[in-house]
């Protein structure tokens, strides 16, 4: 490079992503959050939107310990446990469980927000999410203005 070369031109910042979680079942929930960790891990900006059904996902731990997440429907699987059973077997065949999708979220800096006009509709209080996911209760206006220059999927 010599000093008659134009300065290089820095590339553009990562576009944001906003993935919008709508529905309460596991398997949604579970792909949004293989949206958002695999988006944070080539470092894009992400907000996981939780809204309607899609709240359940980030409820904390039952009183016997059960993970919050496991009160999502499961499709296929008809036990009262369904997002359990489907969280295993997907470990089994090598794909992260939820809980291990949840941590990379975290650790990503993945932001998630829990929709508060979705936690009333779904008769849930802010006391029930998980404090552990570092979470944080906001309205629709707050998503779309992380999201202002990117890309939404909803799921």
């Amino acid at each position: 490079m010599s000093i008659f070369d134009p300065p290089p031109i820095p590339p553009p910042p990562p576009t944001p992503l906003g993935v919008l979680l709508i529905s309460g079942t596991y398997e949604r929930a579970h792909y949004a959050l293989v949206v958002a960790t695999a988006a944070a891990a080539v470092g894009r900006p992400v907000t996981l939107f939780a809204t309607n059904g899609g709240c359940r996902a980030f409820l904390g731990p039952a009183a016997d310990g059960t993970p919050g997440w496991a009160a999502l429907e499961a499709h296929g699987i008809g036990s009262a446990r369904g997002a359990l059973a489907r969280d295993a077997r997907l470990r089994e065949q090598g794909v992260a469980g939820f809980a291990e999708l949840l941590a990379s979220a975290t650790e990503l800096g993945v932001r998630l927000i829990v929709c508060d006009a979705g936690l009333k509709a779904e008769g849930l209080r802010p006391e029930q999410l998980d404090p552990s996911l570092n979470g944080e209760v906001a309205g629709v206006v707050t998503f779309l203005a992380e999201t202002e220059s990117g890309q939404i999927l909803t799921l």
